[in-house]
């Protein structure tokens, strides 16, 4: 069942999304070559708390799996999403480190992912990078009143794939808000054996691209959390919050920009 948010909802998750954000860009900046993703998990719990939130993903459950032990995802070079970011993993130069946050403020969660390129990062993996986080902006551009969610995949897909890129078409953004996922579904891709919804004021939602530079297929590692390419190869992620308002589309959690 899909939950449309009120003025009032949207109020706050724009409030909580701002904080989620600068919390965000904190972390891309804090990040070098050395750090575990530990710290930054710390980091970010503290931020989370000290703004009056919590983190949402920490004690997450889904069945089959331990509860979520980490505060934020932190995933590298093929991992794609989920991967808990543990203090014993050192993150590297050269790495593609991807951060997934959300936080729950005032009763009301929101959700945002970004990709760090972490010291001298290959040229084809900054690419990677920045034609996620252009299908990211692209799909949200065809979220509108009166649109449907296939429209988002679309767009998604073709602009990743004029790229020479792979959407992984396992993994879905999703709806957002009273719960961390709620309906409905946002494939990166049109998927036609999902039921149609259309695109209506008080729709509150987490788009995000998770582009491979190989081949789609992704396998999730022994963990039962930690979801990385079957051929290895990187991945990227950027994702964003946003709510339809009589005003029209907003960002509710705003993008970082690629440094």
């Amino acid at each position: 069942m899909i939950i449309l948010k009120t003025d009032d909802e949207i109020d706050i998750l724009r409030e909580g999304g701002h904080i989620l954000s600068d919390i965000l860009k904190h972390l891309m900046k804090t990040v070098k070559p050395g750090m575990t993703t530990g710290e930054l998990d710390r980091i970010a719990e503290k931020m989370m708390r000290d703004a009056g939130g919590e983190p949402s993903f920490k004690g997450y459950k889904v069945h089959g799996a331990p509860p979520f032990s980490t505060s934020i995802c932190a995933c590298l070079d093929d991992e794609v999403v989920h991967a808990p970011a543990d203090s014993y993993r050192q993150i590297k130069d050269g790495q593609l480190l991807k951060i997934d946050l959300g936080m729950r403020y005032k009763g009301l969660c929101t959700d945002m992912a970004a990709t760090v390129a972490v010291g001298k990062v290959d040229e084809v993996l900054l690419e990677l990078s920045r034609v996620t986080r252009e299908a990211l902006l692209i799909g949200i551009g065809k979220a509108r009143e009166g649109n449907w969610i296939s429209d988002i995949g679309k767009a998604v897909d073709k602009h990743v794939r004029r790229h020479g890129f792979t959407t992984v078409k396992d993994l879905v953004g999703h709806g957002v808000g009273k719960k961390v996922h709620e309906d409905p579904p946002v494939p990166n891709y049109h998927d036609r054996s999902i039921e149609p919804v259309k695109i209506s004021r008080g729709l509150v939602i987490a788009i995000e691209p998770m582009v491979n530079l190989g081949k789609e297929d992704v396998y999730t590692k022994e963990d039962a959390w930690t979801i990385a390419t079957a051929d290895e190869s990187p991945s990227a992620h950027w994702e964003a919050t946003i709510a339809i308002t009589a005003e029209g589309t907003e960002i509710l959690t705003p993008i970082p920009e690629i440094e």
